[in-house]
């Protein structure tokens, strides 16, 4: 029996493909969006206190509150304080631990922070490592992490294969921001993306604002961007397939643009997912007053036919054997 441990709505969409392949699994929620449970029935629940630090009381209520069950295996995904949390508790109960997208890393403890920390830490204590590209499994030799390594390709793409035939290019640009390291910033990022919109007005500049305060509290600078509430993920795929190219600073959206050949200005100063880069589907834009370079550039020369090299879409499949 197998745990599958997620709390965030990425994590849930990268274990998803996972439970449609799996026999004998339980679901355990950490409760970072609590939306998800309107969809989801969990086997195990954690209840988040409040505290002065939030990545303390998810470290120390994961751990404390890991349920006692019939599995002898756990699963987490991904860089979150809870994915770490739960790695950590089933190496103090001396349980297999798995791990879904092993090997992303940037090198640079500050960029991300705290994600790329997590990352490192899970790999080092993972008896498997589920890795997307053969750069992820390269970066774990060289750190000689002790774990089973395999290339799977990453699972988020499983989830995209109905939506591959609707591949167009309108004139619409796909645009998120939200991560903690732009926080400082988003002032400076929005009004270079409204700089942008502005200055291409025959491109649909489309921004689903994150809720987050920090991000919200922005939404006013952009005046030429059309601001929209949050997306469903299929919602967000919809728009994402019609699009000319994308400006983000997500991590799942390099690997879903790529796999519907769009490129992708990632807003930030480095990426764990250089992959894209090599191939094309990726332009770093490390700060706000690149961005209409980047945008320019990218509008005249949108098309990229280069493969996806973060799998195709066939990854839950290739976990099964191996966990098998």
């Amino acid at each position: 029996m197998i745990l599958l441990c997620f709390g965030t709505r990425p994590e849930w969409l990268k274990i998803k493909p996972l439970t449609k392949v799996l026999k004998n699994y339980k679901l355990l929620f950490t409760g970072q969006h609590t939306d998800l449970l309107r969809d989801i029935e969990v086997d195990y629940k954690i209840n988040i206190n409040e505290g002065d630090n939030r990545l303390d009381r998810v470290v120390a209520d994961c751990t404390l509150q890991f349920p006692e069950g019939d599995f002898d295996t756990v699963l987490v995904q991904g860089d979150t304080a809870s994915a770490f949390a739960c790695g950590l508790a089933a190496f103090h109960r001396q349980l297999r631990l798995v791990y879904l997208e092993a090997g992303l890393r940037t090198g640079d403890l500050e960029n991300p922070y705290p994600e790329e920390g997590y990352r490192q830490m899970i790999s080092r204590i993972a008896d498997v490592n589920l890795c997307p590209t053969n750069l992820s499994i390269t970066n774990l030799v060289h750190e000689r992490t002790v774990g089973q390594k395999f290339v799977v390709g990453n699972t988020v793409l499983d989830n995209l294969l109905p939506y591959k035939d609707k591949c167009e290019y309108e004139p619409t640009v796909l645009v998120t921001m939200h991560r903690r390291e732009n926080h400082e910033k988003m002032d400076e990022w929005f009004a270079a993306i409204n700089d942008a919109a502005k200055e291409h007005s025959a491109l649909k500049f489309v921004l689903p604002i994150h809720p987050n305060p920090n991000v919200q509290k922005h939404k006013d600078l952009l005046t030429h961007v059309n601001v929209i509430e949050p997306l469903e993920y299929n919602e967000l795929l919809n728009v994402l397939v019609k699009s000319k190219f994308v400006i983000t600073d997500s991590g799942g959206l390099q690997e879903e643009g790529s796999f519907f050949n769009k490129k992708v200005i990632v807003c930030r100063k480095t990426t764990e997912r250089p992959e894209g880069i090599s191939t094309g589907h990726s332009i770093i834009c490390a700060s706000p007053h690149q961005l209409k370079k980047r945008v320019k550039t990218v509008n005249e020369d949108y098309i990229i036919e280069e493969e996806c090299p973060y799998g195709d879409g066939k990854s839950a499949q290739r976990i099964r054997e191996i966990l098998e």
